[in-house]
């Protein structure tokens, strides 16, 4: 079997090129924007992703693809970011998956989020639920989504959709990224009392969730929720990392409506709801359809982070 691989060289992609290069019987092509000097592993080069990108050459003899590629990460939204968000999660992951199609592709896997659920909930999200994304990001997923399914009718290709939450793992970007920098910094968090509930899933776990579904029969033309199956506090996240990383965690237990009246005076509410908010996910189906189980703990997939090789 040949697996084609997008954005290989991303935090995601990494991960999962190096665990597919262990698999039996199986030969991996990951393909990259931009090729590094320094990646240490033979990229293809593909260039910008959008509606004109070619991959026939690439997508030759496979029989899987995995995409991974795609736009997130841009802190401030606007007209042009969500154009673009248009441009890569949209029209550039339809237009590989019309070529994968015509190419022979059996199964194509996309990699979205659980931003297609929502940013917030006080009943866990499933696979099941009603579409409402809130931010531009997240309605560029769905809307790959959405074409992706429709494709799969009219083509018979497989389509699989995983939809993590904040993934981590060494050197992650984004959010948890940001949380490792002011723990290593010792400065003083006043976040020791928050009694949220989040789902995060360990890059490791989401790694096997992808490799399980690149020939699980039942996978096919399905929607799954990923995630470590253990739900944490911001509180006992910071302090999980802080332990992780053998250093204090310097938590102040500053009450939950103080820290919201503060955000409300600097116009601070998008942040605070990051953190002080509730995201869980409900990862049965995707225990029992694939018959999964989440291969490491929170606390391991934390202690992976800051292990030294």
């Amino acid at each position: 079997m040949t697996i084609f691989l997008t954005g290989v060289s991303g935090f995601i992609g990494r991960g999962l090129y190096e665990k597919l290069l262990d698999l039996n019987d199986c030969s991996v092509i990951g393909g990259t924007r931009f090729k590094t000097l320094d990646s240490g592993f033979a990229f293809v080069e593909y260039g910008n992703v959008n509606a004109d990108t070619s991959w026939l050459k690439l997508l030759y003899n496979c029989k899987v693809v995995i995409h991974a590629a795609g736009v997130a990460h841009i802190s401030q939204y606007s007209v042009d970011t969500s154009k673009l968000f248009a441009r890569v999660n949209v029209d550039g992951t339809l237009n590989l998956a019309r070529q994968a199609a015509s190419s022979g592709v059996e199964r194509f896997i996309f990699i979205s989020s659980i931003g297609v659920n929502g940013n917030q909930n006080h009943i866990p999200f499933t696979a099941e639920d009603v579409a409402a994304p809130q931010e531009p990001y997240a309605q560029s997923k769905y809307e790959a989504e959405v074409g992706l399914l429709a494709l799969a009718k009219e083509t018979g290709m497989e389509i699989v959709i995983i939809r993590p939450p904040l993934v981590y793992g060494p050197d992650a970007p984004g959010n948890f990224g940001k949380l490792v920098r002011l723990v290593e910094k010792g400065i003083p968090l006043p976040l020791g009392a928050i009694h949220n509930k989040r789902s995060f899933v360990a890059l490791d776990n989401l790694v096997d969730l992808i490799v399980t579904c690149i020939d699980h029969p039942a996978a096919a033309n399905q929607v799954f929720l990923a995630g470590d199956g253990e739900d944490l506090s911001t509180s006992e996240l910071l302090r999980g990392i802080a332990t992780a990383m053998g250093k204090p965690s310097r938590l102040l237990p500053v009450p939950e409506s103080w820290l919201r009246f503060g955000a409300n005076l600097l116009g601070k509410e998008e942040v605070v709801d990051r953190l002080l908010g509730s995201l869980q996910v409900d990862i049965s189906k995707t225990r029992d359809m694939l018959g999964w189980t989440p291969p490491i703990s929170v606390e391991e997939g934390l202690k992976r982070c800051f292990a030294k090789e």
